[in-house]
């Protein structure tokens, strides 16, 4: 850009993108309630979406789906993976970053509207062995940062059907074993872990502290955590669940950032064998925290207070 022209003293036109809940929340919540009933006529097969508003909405979506193609022999992801597609390749939901779809006949009484309890469902059933599939070098929100350029990143598809294969750990014991680089980790809900590591430096880094966290890993039981998630502020992140999400799916890019203990590739397939790890550090070219002004704050409040303009408005 070499100038620009503009009339004297202009409205200079800006967006800014904070974290949610912002003024559109309550018009994402409302979409949703309209374009439920339509679903099955728009994408057959699919039950229930869930696009979460406090991941951002955009980064993260929760499926339930239908599994129709071989009902006489082993259930195993087939016909939700067809409309794990279709979501991928079709208006607003083609935006997911990652998308955790599940069989609805696995549990007829849950839903994507109890997240805590979706998650549960399918960290109980996910075999990492079988379940991920990326989508590199692809496009994503332009509202993401998370990617390698300017609408561009990777997706995540987690396909998940069955029976139970797992319980999921409810406490941390006291022999789990870290690295150094790691300072303390904390439970977030059952079958899931957050570590606080040290700050990222650069992916070449990345990989040697990940060899040394899976090293140490698998020599030990880690079944009841399959979801490990490396983070900046531990404290922060286990002090409710709307964090955990904020900081898991908004500050990782699928083909860059995840990882696992014994991983392996077979035939351009990517898996593990034991937990999935998410890193979920602040990278450098995130955007920074959008932080309120305390100064601009304090003059919004009085205008809400007692005597002022607003009094009797605010919430």
């Amino acid at each position: 850009i070499d100038k620009i022209y503009h009339r004297r003293n202009p409205l200079w036109h800006f967006t800014v993108v904070g974290r949610p809940p912002q003024e559109d929340s309550g018009f994402g919540y409302l979409i949703h309630q309209l374009v439920g009933p339509l679903l099955p006529s728009e994408f057959p097969g699919i039950k229930e979406l869930h696009a979460v508003d406090v991941a951002g909405v955009h980064p993260l979506l929760l499926a339930i789906g239908s599994e129709r193609y071989m009902p006489f022999r082993q259930s195993q992801p087939e016909e939700i993976l067809t409309q794990a597609n279709h979501l991928l390749g079709s208006g607003q939901t083609s935006l997911a970053k990652y998308l955790w779809i599940a069989a609805a006949d696995d549990d007829p009484h849950w839903s994507t509207s109890d997240i805590p309890g979706f998650f549960r469902h399918m960290l109980e059933r996910v075999d990492w062995k079988r379940d991920l599939h990326f989508q590199t070098r692809t496009t994503i929100d332009t509202l993401d940062y998370s990617g390698s350029g300017w609408n561009a990143g990777s997706k995540l598809v987690v396909a998940v059907c069955g029976e139970k294969i797992r319980s999921l750990a409810t406490e941390i014991e006291s022999s789990l074993r870290l690295p150094q680089t790691c300072k303390t980790a904390e439970l977030i809900d059952p079958g899931i872990l957050v570590v606080e590591h040290k700050s990222f430096e650069d992916y070449g880094t990345t990989q040697n502290e990940i060899e040394e966290l899976t090293s140490t890993l698998e020599k030990q039981n880690m079944s009841g955590f399959p979801l490990i998630v490396l983070v900046d502020d531990a404290t922060f992140v286990s002090r409710n669940y709307e964090n955990f999400l904020w900081v898991t799916f908004t500050r990782s890019n699928p083909s860059h950032d995840i990882y696992g203990v014994e991983s392996f590739f077979e035939n351009k397939h990517w898996g593990c064998r034991g937990p999935l790890i998410i890193d979920a550090r602040i990278k450098p070219h995130h955007a920074p925290v959008l932080e309120v002004d305390r100064e601009t704050t304090l003059k919004v409040d009085q205008l809400f207070a007692k005597g002022g303009s607003l009094h009797g408005l605010g919430t």
